[in-house]
């Protein structure tokens, strides 16, 4: 029971699950969605949490093709739950997604974050760190940023010091104030922009998603934002996931080896199908899979057995060489 627990279907733009329960935790799924007039991939993929791309190449659809309302399309938005906490707010940059704990029930949301550097003078990268809400604001007014007017400047546009209440404030109508400087969990006027990186470091929400958050957040909540693009969980039926993400700020040395570490600090070297593996570190998908190896006949004393009987230093010799083979 516990293990049909920790898999839950994506049936909700956002999902809401019980976890008052310790271990690995897997959301989201396999599901699909009718799609609806105004409607594009961009959109789809910001509510359900998922790289439009990746709906674009599981759908067979051509991203230059507007999708017919109607069209029933296939989606997987199962990702591995990074940490698992009481209270609180979990933000996980390399997968897009706000984590919120409260008495005992997850809820998630797709969010879009602050874009890589594009060079020494302009990082918006949303930064890493823990963080409490310090002010809860409705209709706010956008105060901007001299790093903001000063690109509107360059691009020869007019921006005032402040942006009041109202449809072109990019605030939307509720922001919640961290106690990192100049970083807001706010909503957005531009809801194509969700699950992206295309920010000034802020966390964006679609409207309908903050909505729902800003009632359940309240002032002094902690949090949390952190860099995780390698992820695993092993369920109690026996199934292994892993997760890999692009390192989209660049801030990991090897995902290869990052992978390689995060299998063997869990004891699973020898339980999980390396073909498999390596075939995930080169998509990056950014979904997670089940990676553990099909049942085997025991190797017996002094041999080998169906599964080949591999010692650890032979999974991860098989493991190297079949990285190194997609490299050629």
């Amino acid at each position: 029971m516990a293990s049909l627990m920790r898999i839950i279907l994506a049936i909700l733009f956002f999902l809401s699950v019980d976890v008052a329960f310790a271990g690995d935790l897997v959301v989201g799924g396999e599901t699909t969605y009718e799609v609806q007039k105004g409607d594009n991939l961009y959109l789809i993929g910001a509510r359900y949490g998922v790289f439009w791309k990746a709906v674009a190449v599981q759908n067979g659809l051509d991203p230059k093709v507007p999708v017919p309302k109607g069209t029933i399309i296939k989606i997987n938005n199962r990702k591995i739950v990074p940490r698992v906490i009481d209270q609180g707010i979990i933000i996980n940059i390399p997968d897009r997604t706000l984590y919120l704990f409260k008495d005992g029930n997850l809820t998630t949301f797709p969010v879009a974050l602050g874009a890589p550097a594009k060079n020494d003078w302009s990082d918006s990268r949303t930064p890493t760190g823990s963080f409490s809400i310090v002010a809860k604001r409705k209709n706010p007014v956008w105060h901007v940023p001299e790093s903001i007017q000063m690109e509107y400047f360059e691009k020869g546009k007019e921006i005032g010091e402040t942006v009041p209440p109202g449809p072109k404030n990019p605030l939307g109508r509720y922001a919640l104030q961290t106690s990192i400087p100049a970083i807001l969990i706010h909503e957005t006027i531009w809801p194509n922009s969700i699950y992206r990186y295309t920010s000034h470091g802020c966390i964006r929400m679609l409207p309908e998603h903050m909505e729902k958050l800003f009632p359940m957040v309240e002032r002094g909540l902690q949090g949390e934002i952190i860099y995780e693009p390698v992820k695993i969980a092993a369920l109690d039926d026996g199934r292994i996931f892993l997760e890999v993400r692009t390192d989209i700020y660049r801030k990991r040395k090897s995902i290869r080896e990052d992978v390689i570490q995060a299998i063997q600090a869990r004891g699973l070297s020898e339980k999980v199908d390396w073909q498999k593996v390596v075939k995930m570190i080169v998509d990056e998908k950014g979904i997670a899979e089940d990676i553990a190896r099909p049942e085997v006949v025991p190797a017996q004393k002094g041999t080998r057995g169906e599964g080949g009987g591999r010692t650890s230093r032979d999974f991860f010799g098989f493991f190297r060489s079949l990285l190194k083979s997609t490299e050629n």
